[in-house]
């Protein structure tokens, strides 16, 4: 039997386009034998399953995208818009797949926010050991336009980063984030915590660089981004990376305490 539970199926197009930037340029799917990548919890209809393929399909051509859905009526009418590198099928955490395939990247993205805290690790740990040596599960949440995102990259060893993904252009406070963080962390936001410390540092390094609001949203975020890393968070990747709207920190500095 499927494991895990039917979600509401919200879907959109492009709700998910800025994390699936962020795999298009990850090294896991880059150096993969076998680029098999899995939307996990895919939703209503095919889009987001579809539209994966055609963005990592420019970095590589090769790629196959398998869309799972535990509710056996969105699967039957997702199977209508398969074509060549994309497929449908019945199945949830446990991540079928047939002749013993495993993907590289799992995407399991707006699954998780009705589960409660306690069955986060436990879905991780499933998810994770269905993945080739080496792959990665990238499990998150947005906001229903993709404009406010944030993911954990999880391996089968644990969590390694935590990655938030803004619209710049629509950002009056980066703390937006705060209603669209990982059930993992959704419910730390609270003082005391490490991620209510980021968030409120954000903020600050936000406000600190409003004089770069003249110049554009970017150049503010790139300040605000390197005024965090000046305050002594361990702020990762560069300028290409920030650009997008992105700031990516290892796990270990918003973990929750406790």
């Amino acid at each position: 039997m499927p494991v895990g539970s039917v979600t509401r199926g919200t879907t959109g197009t492009n709700r998910l386009r800025r994390v699936d930037r962020w795999i298009a340029a990850h090294p896991v799917l880059r150096r993969a034998d076998d680029p098999l990548v899995v939307d996990l919890g895919y939703g209503a209809s095919a889009t987001t399953p579809l539209e994966l393929h055609q963005r990592l399909r420019r970095s590589r051509p090769d790629v196959e995208v398998v869309g799972i859905e535990i509710e056996p009526e969105r699967v039957r009418r997702a199977q209508l818009s398969a074509r060549p590198g994309v497929s449908f099928r019945l199945g949830g955490f446990e991540v079928p797949l047939d002749g013993g395939r495993r993907p590289a990247v799992i995407r399991a993205f707006n699954v998780l926010r009705q589960y409660d805290e306690s069955q986060v690790a436990a879905s991780w740990a499933l998810m994770t050991s269905r993945l080739q040596p080496g792959g990665v599960l990238v499990e998150g949440t947005c906001d229903e336009i993709g404009r406010v995102s944030s993911w954990v990259d999880v391996d089968e060893e644990g969590p390694r980063t935590f990655t938030i993904s803004l619209r710049l252009a629509s950002v009056e406070l980066p703390s937006i984030v705060a209603e669209r963080l990982p059930k993992a962390l959704i419910h730390r936001n609270v003082a005391g915590e490490r991620v209510h410390d980021l968030l409120v540092d954000l903020d600050r390094a936000w406000a600190v660089a409003a004089p770069l609001s003249a110049y554009g949203p970017v150049q503010r975020w790139v300040a605000t981004v390197e005024g965090l890393r000046a305050a002594g968070w361990p702020v990762l990747h560069g300028r290409t990376r920030w650009r997008l709207g992105e700031l990516t920190l290892p796990w270990a500095a918003v973990a929750p305490r406790g």
